[in-house]
Parts: C-alpha cells; sequence; structure tokens
C-alpha cells in the first residue's frame, strides 16, 4: 500500500489547491486501460451471444456492459422472450 500511495503522490505539491486533481490524474495514469477495454469488449459478447439464445439480445449486451459477468446471470435468470400468437386471418 506504501508503494502505491508513493507512487500516487509523485511529484504532488500536498499544499496546493489542486492536490487532488493530480493525485487523481496519477492513479488514472497506473489502471490498465487497454487491458479493461478488451475484457469489457469479450464480457459484451458473451452478453450478446447469452442474449441471443434467449431472445433478448439487446438485454443481454446492455446488462454485460453494465454489470460484466454478472449481467449474464441476470440475462439467463429472465425467462425467455416468447413470440407473440399469430395474428387471427
Amino acid at each position: 500500500m506504501d508503494e502505491l500511495l508513493a507512487k500516487a503522490t509523485q511529484g504532488v505539491d500536498m499544499d496546493a489547491p489542486d492536490a487532488f486533481l493530480h493525485i487523481f490524474i496519477n492513479l488514472m495514469a497506473m489502471v490498465p486501460w487497454a487491458a479493461l477495454f478488451w475484457w469489457n469488449l469479450i464480457f459484451v459478447a458473451v452478453g450478446a451471444l447469452l442474449g441471443w439464445w434467449r431472445g433478448r439480445v439487446l438485454a443481454g449486451v446492455i446488462w454485460a456492459l453494465v454489470l460484466g459477468p454478472i449481467g449474464w446471470i441476470i440475462v439467463l435468470l429472465a425467462p425467455k422472450s416468447a413470440k407473440p400468437p399469430p395474428l387471427p386471418r
């Protein structure tokens, strides 16, 4: 934890009014954004696949985008989308 705090506060004047902003920027620079992007893309693809299987593609994509793998569970627990009855002739 001390190493993380040292990296976050590196080059920051703690008495400056915008010290919080500089610490926040330092923390955001340590986040592995590329890995997070690709994992999120995989979560959405699997959510779309599960949504297609359950008849709710848009719901699968949205739940996976918002909650990741937890959204998969929501899509799987939701009842299957039933086709509407045919119109009388």
